[in-house]
């Protein structure tokens, strides 16, 4: 078994039953109780979970556990093609959610780019890049989606006026546009895209069709969506008539 399918696995057996012993994934694993523990010290060292006596438990709420490893692999080639669109000297907000988040692993090499966020998930990859000038908002926290959200975010984020918005959503049509299950995530989006000459959709195709409870934009005030191949051709031709560019990735 290869180390991130393990991995994968470990993370999967802690967010259906939050702790679970060394001795447990092991025998369910079929491997030693000291890979088990190297696994989890790796794990530990990404922030993904916290060690405990003769076991470990998740550091981030089920869903956003769930969300990090749903088409992973396309999240991050959607992810780097994002990133690929941010110029040196560029001022950039990010949107809540695992596949923006991501948008900041790629942004090694950047120079002078600002960056403004409520999305906590970014922090372990922008605090190493020198150039980069990031500014969180404040606001509520809200474990669900690891984000700062309401009247004090909103606000915050008034205060600035950026080139790039690059927002997520939990599902999107022609029809709907994009949703989401938080009402307050969807009013930060929503300021987000006032406060930017340009706003970015990064989803990958599982979102498409799909109705969150609360509305954020309608699809013709977007001006670029970045998904994978698996987004289907009618989908594919209703927003090219819309004008609105469109990015494919593996």
């Amino acid at each position: 078994m290869k180390l991130e399918d393990r991995h994968s696995l470990i993370l999967d057996q802690l967010v259906q039953n939050r702790q679970v012993s060394v001795g447990e994934i092991s025998e369910s694993l079929g491997v030693s109780q000291v890979t088990i523990r190297s696994d989890l010290n790796s794990l530990a060292e990404q922030g993904l979970i916290t060690r405990s006596h003769g076991g470990a438990t998740p550091a981030f709420h089920r869903s956003i556990m769930t969300r990090r490893h749903h088409k992973k692999e396309s999240k991050n080639h959607i992810a780097k093609a994002a990133a690929n669109l941010i110029n040196h000297g560029d001022t950039v907000m990010i949107d809540a959610g695992t596949t923006t988040a991501l948008i900041a692993k790629y942004m090694v090499g950047k120079r002078d780019v600002r960056v403004v966020t409520n999305n906590l998930l970014i922090l372990p990859y922008l605090r190493s890049i020198p150039s980069i000038h990031l500014t969180l908002v404040g606001g509520e926290y809200s474990k669900e989606t690891e984000s700062l959200v309401g009247p004090i975010a909103l606000k915050s984020l008034e205060e600035f006026n950026v080139n790039l918005a690059f927002i997520g959503t939990d599902g999107f049509s022609i029809e709907h546009g994009t949703s989401t299950h938080i009402v307050e995530g969807a009013e930060v989006v929503r300021k987000i895209h006032q406060q930017a000459s340009k706003t970015i959709l990064v989803c990958d195709s599982s979102k498409v069709d799909k109705k969150g409870f609360a509305k954020i934009l309608p699809i013709d005030s977007l001006h670029h969506i970045i998904s994978d191949k698996e987004l289907p051709s009618n989908i594919q031709q209703q927003i090219k008539k819309l004008n609105i560019e469109l990015t494919l990735v593996e």
